[in-house]
This record gives structure tokens, sequence and C-alpha cells, in this order.
């Protein structure tokens, strides 16, 4: 779980520094597109069996996607602040 809301902050700060025009914007998006695919992947494998492991890390993944892109949107939003012109 730690791995994967390091790399979700780490995306949604690329995708933040990346944008041409309101970066916020585009890492909530990027926050969105993850929590769609992360409750996709949950439904998919809901009654898949043991094989995919317990039922709280999906869970987990869609409570974590927004929250986690916010944090790196801000991370660029307080970088770009910081930064004298």
């Amino acid at each position: 779980m730690a791995y994967r809301t390091v790399y979700s902050i780490a995306g949604s700060y690329i995708v933040a520094r990346l944008a041409p025009a309101r970066p916020m914007l585009h890492a909530l998006i990027s926050g969105l597109l993850g929590l769609i695919l992360s409750t996709a992947g949950a439904i998919a494998t809901w009654n898949g069996g043991p094989e995919f492991g317990a039922k709280w890390y999906p869970l987990a993944l869609i409570a974590i996607a927004m929250p986690c892109a916010w944090i790196g949107g801000k991370i660029h939003a307080r970088q770009t602040a910081a930064k004298p012109i």
C-alpha cells in the first residue's frame, strides 16, 4: 500500500508539472482516472477468489486515489509559488 501511495503522489505531481495550464485540475483529473480504474479493478476481481488477495486492498486503492492526486498537485503548487520571478 505504501508504494502505491508514493507512486500515486509522484504521478500526480508529474502530471501537474507537465500541465500547460491549471496544474491542480490536471492532477485531480489524473486522480479521477485512478479512481475509475481502481473501481473497475475492484469490481472485476471482487468474487474472483483468494488468488486476488484480500478485499481491503482494492477498496484502499479507491480510497487513496483522490487524496494522493490532491497531494501531488499541492506539492507542485507550493514549489511553483516558492520560486522567485
